[in-house]
């Protein structure tokens, strides 16, 4: 069985005119830069992904994967392309699942905005968290390497690996609430009073609680790449988020699919599912899993650290609605009103709730 999420965001598509790569350019660029690159060049655009367009490159011998900041308007700091092509190149030292990084090109003349170029993994991209048509224990693994990866992550030493400069190492949600507001501000299409209120309450209730590591931003199902045939982790995709911070901000974030109820296919979620039966660990023995990986013996707060979490998804979707009315957005599958947003926000709200808000 496959699902319906699985069919929209799997696989390539063609180019969109306001999307189109100078192929002749792009191959002049490449061929010096890259080994074993010869033409000639064709070029697909991958369906999934909502923020920076993302083409596979094909030549006789190889294929490869393209990210490049879209055209148009954008936020300050946002599709961060040369951040991705550093925190890549210093991971692929040490093993870690990532694309082998080729080329950052700054020069925007060659198509037109920012972009770099890495090998395409072979594997899976698995859009949908129930995981259909798979055995209990392949499901169980699949979700054991991800919690894995996450810890293996978090645990590399990125002062060794010349990261020290990629953020700073302290008040990571400070700087991530005052990020995501400033951006949420200059994305509103509407008001939307739970995001407003807590705008105001997230920066002002902190735990005192820190801890630096990498953290990728963005850490879910679908920014990985899965063996062909193993249930294992054999790539992570998509740093455009990544930095130096808490590593809950991550842990978090990756928990949404089980603090999320059933949205139908606006988001993937575990909401209303019957996780034992499906092979799919409950929230509290993912989190149990990744204690005993870190060695924390609990997560705590979680409750303010769920409701910051919803939110900043609040806050990335709002922007993706944004730059569906500016006409710059990167999926044709983006959504195109706040709805989402409204829904996450009520949401994040409720923990916030829970944690103490009024």
């Amino acid at each position: 069985m496959t699902s319906e999420r699985q069919e929209k965001f799997s696989g390539t598509k063609d180019v969109e005119p306001h999307l189109e790569l100078d192929t002749q350019k792009l191959e002049a660029y490449l061929a010096p830069r890259i080994p074993d690159f010869q033409g000639p060049l064709s070029i697909k655009r991958f369906k999934g992904g909502q923020s920076n367009p993302t083409y596979q490159l094909v030549t006789p011998q190889h294929r490869y994967v393209l990210r490049r900041k879209p055209p148009g308007q954008l936020l300050p700091s946002a599709h961060a392309v040369d951040r991705e092509f550093k925190v890549i190149k210093a991971l692929a030292t040490t093993g870690f699942p990532v694309p082998t990084p080729h080329v950052l090109c700054e020069d925007t003349a060659i198509i037109g905005t920012m972009f770099y170029v890495m090998e395409m993994v072979e594997g899976r991209v698995l859009w949908e968290m129930s995981l259909p048509g798979m055995q209990p224990g392949e499901r169980a693994a699949i979700y054991d390497s991800m919690v894995t990866t996450l810890a293996k992550l978090q645990s590399l030493d990125y002062k060794a690996l010349g990261l020290e400069d990629f953020g700073k190492p302290d008040n990571y949600f400070a700087r991530q609430i005052t990020r995501w507001s400033k951006n949420y501000i200059a994305s509103e299409t509407e008001s939307i009073p739970h995001m407003d209120e807590l705008n105001a309450w997230l920066p002002a209730n902190i735990p005192a609680h820190e801890a630096t590591c990498i953290v990728h931003g963005d850490y879910r199902m679908d920014n990985m790449i899965f063996h062909p045939t193993e249930p294992r982790v054999v790539a992570i995709l998509d740093w455009e988020l990544s930095t130096l911070g808490h590593p809950l901000g991550d842990l978090t974030y990756h928990l949404l699919p089980w603090l999320l109820p059933n949205m139908g296919e606006r988001l993937s979620s575990l909401g209303g599912l019957d996780l034992p039966a499906l092979g799919i660990p409950t929230q509290e023995q993912y989190v149990a899993r990744y204690c005993a990986l870190t060695g924390l013996p609990e997560i705590p707060n979680s409750d303010y650290y769920f409701a910051y979490t919803v939110w900043r998804l609040a806050a990335i979707y709002q922007g993706i609605v944004k730059r569906v009315e500016d006409g710059t957005a990167a999926s044709s599958e983006a959504p195109k009103d706040a709805g989402l947003v409204r829904d996450l926000a009520d949401i994040a709200w409720a923990f916030a709730v829970k944690a103490g808000a009024k």
